[in-house]
């Protein structure tokens, strides 16, 4: 397993969750880290600050281009050395995650000799630097970067199109793909640089053991929380203009105005510092939570989690809910649509029509019985999809196909 850390932001937590479940079926996994948040022994990294400069330097690199749209980027210029020591290894098959930050330099992917599946965690494998990008009919990804189309309001250096050549020339030998959801695979396939690919769609693998329902009136009271009041969970990093924190906002001041009588809380989490207003006093910021039991206890305490992201690929924060029975309210946007069941464990809205999610809120917590309902839905949804023997079993069938597919190339 590559990734850029064991811990911390999504992607982290989908490798360091199958790595760990992978084990626990006696496959013989380890983790090659740049950044090493946990104590596990399996997991293999160097230097704490070497990570943390080579993250650094590879956020000063993007900067030599500016303005255009607020995201994640990452163009992996510094050279890496990890794929000499990773041919040289013992390893069967090499599963890379998500190695943006300087993980692994695009070169050094390109070198890698032995059976690779590379699971995509967002959008970076087939854009330039981006992590996220215009999934629209005209999306430079589609086209692949020409130099008569750099996006409106972008100035500098065109580090993207730069990039997305430096990936098409070093990646000659295509690797088999996994997607989260079908949504980013189809992205992948409709792509200038991967289309052609192999790739298989197998969701994040969610221990359904640890992530299951606790006794919600005691999760309230450990929370202060009244037994009747509505209660709403979002979490996600309110300085992240994707994450939709604004949008939150909206749906929050349209529920409280709809429902006057019963007036909803939100608990929000993902940051340290709180955001600069409070929307009425409607959210309480509980910053950063890390334990898995505390997530569970607010997950079993809420009555909705809130997604408004602008654009998602899997967002476990909509699995680990439902796991512990709560059911989800988001836009229908990317892999969005693919972790909520609309009716059955949650509520889509059009993006992003504030007014229609708060609608959707209020018929999901607005008829006990049918609350009750849509709980146990989510908690079955979810162990039926996202369970470690579930993934497990389609992630060895994935590596057994990258094995054949190899020795076939030889």
């Amino acid at each position: 397993m590559v990734n850029f850390a064991d811990g911390g932001g999504g992607a982290a937590r989908a490798a360091r969750r199958l790595h760990e479940a992978l084990r626990a079926v006696g496959v013989d996994s380890r983790m090659r880290v740049r950044l090493k948040n946990g104590a596990d022994p399996s997991v293999d990294a160097g230097t704490r600050l070497g990570a943390l400069l080579r993250a650094g330097t590879g956020s000063v690199l993007v900067r030599l281009r500016w303005g255009g749209p607020a995201v994640a980027r990452s163009a992996n210029l510094l050279p890496s050395w990890w794929a000499q020591a990773i041919n040289q290894s013992d390893a069967d098959v090499v599963h890379l995650h998500w190695v943006g930050a300087e993980t692994m330099s695009v070169e050094d992917i390109g070198r890698l000799r032995k059976p690779v599946v590379w699971t995509l965690h967002d959008m970076w494998a087939f854009c330039g630097t981006e992590h996220l990008a215009d999934a629209g009919a005209h999306a430079r990804w589609r086209r692949g970067y020409e130099h008569t189309d750099p996006p409106a309001g972008e100035r500098g250096l065109d580090l993207d199109r730069l990039v997305w050549r430096r990936k098409r020339t070093a990646w000659r030998r295509p690797f088999l793909l996994v997607t989260p959801s079908r949504w980013l695979g189809e992205c992948a396939s409709a792509s200038a640089l991967l289309a052609g690919w192999e790739h298989r769609t197998i969701p994040n693998a969610l221990d359904t053991s640890r992530f299951a329902p606790v006794d919600r009136a005691a999760a309230r009271r450990a929370l202060g929380l009244a037994a009747d009041q509505p209660v709403l969970l979002f979490g996600g990093r309110h300085s992240d203009p994707n994450k939709g924190y604004d949008l939150l906002v909206a749906v929050l001041r349209e529920l409280n105005r709809q429902e006057s009588g019963r007036r909803a809380i939100c608990l929000a989490f993902g940051e340290a510092r709180p955001p600069a207003h409070d929307a009425g006093g409607a959210i309480r910021w509980l910053g950063r939570i890390g334990e898995d039991a505390r997530l569970v206890s607010l997950y079993s305490a809420a009555d909705v989690a809130l997604v408004t992201s602008r654009l998602e690929n899997f967002p476990q924060a909509a699995t680990e809910a439902q796991a512990c029975g709560c059911p989800v309210a988001a836009f229908s946007v990317g892999g969005v649509a693919e972790t909520v069941a609309h009716g059955e464990t949650g509520f889509l809205a059009a993006p992003f029509d504030a007014v229609a999610l708060a609608r959707g809120v209020a018929w999901l917590i607005g008829d006990a019985a049918r609350h009750l309902a849509l709980r146990a839905r989510a908690r079955e949804r979810a162990e039926r999809l996202w369970s470690p023997a579930v993934v497990t079993g389609a992630y060895l069938a994935a590596y057994a196909e990258a094995i054949a597919g190899s020795r076939g190339a030889i």
